[in-house]
């Protein structure tokens, strides 16, 4: 693993959303998502993995929250809203969860073997037979 795999532990999907500028704080210091997020004391990758995963309403609503709660970079609090839609857009589009179908009546409700496990089984018992005959021989 190197060492921009250790800051950066969900690789690139992200960089889009936590590399954009959201303003410049009352010091003059750029600002962005990465950083805003760390000043309320969230990690940013799990924080944009999470927004990631709700619905694009609820990740708007969740960052303006956010950035709501961050006082000193003015330009958050004039369009807060506003900039949290732009960002939003910014972040990796997910699948959705797969759910399970329920078997229909009438189908084979055996869970299947995979080939490995089915080979792994018939070579113990070859391996079994085997020493169970040496000991009867020896």
């Amino acid at each position: 693993m190197s060492a921009s795999d250790v800051l950066r532990p969900d690789g690139s999907d992200y960089d889009a959303f936590l590399y954009a500028e959201v303003g410049e704080d009352r010091t003059g210091a750029a600002v962005t998502v990465l950083s805003a997020l760390a000043r309320l004391d969230l990690e940013p990758w799990t924080e944009a993995r999470e927004l990631a995963r709700l619905a694009r309403e609820d990740a708007q609503v969740r960052l303006t929250t956010h950035f709501e709660a961050i006082t000193d970079i003015p330009a958050l609090a004039l369009a807060s809203e506003g900039r949290a839609a732009k960002l939003v857009s910014l972040l990796p589009k997910r699948a959705p969860l797969r759910v399970s179908k329920p078997c229909e009546a009438g189908t084979n409700k055996s869970p299947k073997i995979s080939i490995s496990w089915t080979t792994m089984a018939l070579v113990g018992v070859v391996v079994l037979t085997w020493f169970f005959y040496l000991a009867q021989t020896g």
